[in-house]
């Protein structure tokens, strides 16, 4: 693996969010694993506003034309939230309970085969998808709510990445018909927000609080070249406004009422810091991927669409 920066092969260094995860570097080798591409696009983003998250949820992804439109019969569907810190959902450190069972759901209902929820963590899993709400919500519509080891990970060269040219990344990820990726919009000390494209942090394994290092904000546009979600679903019902990204005193959290989806993730978290009274530009790893070429960054090139439930 071929690391540039600050941050070479073989350092163990944490995060300010202490991300150190003990995992080993004995996960396999690439082989059988693709990287992910999208296979439907959507024209611009749906925002969803009310008081009930699952219905937000049902609403927007019924409006841009059902959960089939991503989701054929007997397909595998990895669902990805935040759930990497402890708290409860209140405290808006976690995706919405309510939105990620809602969003089983719809994709069992399409027709799925296997629906499997899960994060690496920061915190103790154990803990986090408990108070979260998340393990018993998403196992409860049918999914497989899982634990992330090191089997679960298998070394990837990134080619499009200009800091992170190779990491090991999810195999579930890599492997399923359908990836869903389901961020919570909060307050990040590090890069300012974390959004869709920061989520995606919880697919890799290795030592990423090294990633912090140095060049934090490009690794995260990197992964996102080779992580292609095929649907981004913003949870945005609550959204922390300060002291992310843990969070913990609700004088830190805002009532957004809002789901949005979308298929360009750039599009999507260019779209949520303007949750926040920000700009695009204002996080560093929004414009990296706008050059990378992943997707939309102008607000006024981004078509929104609006739905109240």
């Amino acid at each position: 693996m071929k690391i540039a920066g600050a941050a070479g092969a073989g350092m163990v260094v944490l995060g300010p969010a202490g991300c150190k995860s003990g995992f080993s570097r004995t996960m396999g080798k690439e082989g059988k694993f693709a990287l992910r591409t999208p296979k439907v696009s959507l024209n611009g983003i749906l925002t969803a506003t009310g008081d009930d998250p699952a219905v937000m949820t049902r609403a927007a992804i019924t409006a841009v034309g059902g959960m089939e439109k991503f989701v054929k019969k007997g397909a595998t569907v990895v669902i990805k939230p935040n759930i990497a810190f402890v708290g409860k959902p209140e405290n808006a450190a976690t995706t919405n309970p309510h939105v990620v069972a809602e969003l089983v759901r719809l994709c069992r209902g399409a027709g799925a085969s296997k629906v499997l929820v899960f994060d690496r963590t920061c915190n103790d899993a154990r803990r986090t998808y408990k108070q979260s709400g998340i393990e018993e919500a998403a196992a409860r519509a049918g999914a497989q709510v899982k634990y992330v080891t090191d089997d679960d990970f298998v070394e990837m060269r990134i080619p499009k990445g200009k800091v992170l040219t190779s990491w090991w990344l999810n195999k579930d990820i890599l492997a399923a018909d359908v990836f869903i990726n389901v961020p919570i919009a909060k307050h990040h000390g590090s890069t300012g927000l974390t959004l869709g494209m920061k989520n995606l942090m919880g697919c890799a394994g290795g030592e990423r609080g090294s990633w912090h290092v140095g060049f934090l904000d490009q690794r995260i546009a990197d992964i996102n070249t080779a992580l292609r979600p095929d649907l981004v679903v913003l949870d945005a019902y609550r959204i922390l406004v300060d002291h992310g990204p843990t969070g913990g005193s609700l004088d830190d959290v805002k009532k957004a009422r809002t789901v949005a989806i979308g298929t360009d993730v750039v599009a999507m978290d260019s779209y949520a810091t303007t949750l926040f009274g920000k700009k695009p530009s204002d996080v560093k790893y929004i414009a990296y991927a706008n050059k990378l070429g992943l997707g939309k960054m102008d607000l006024k090139d981004i078509r929104m669409s609006e739905i109240t439930t």
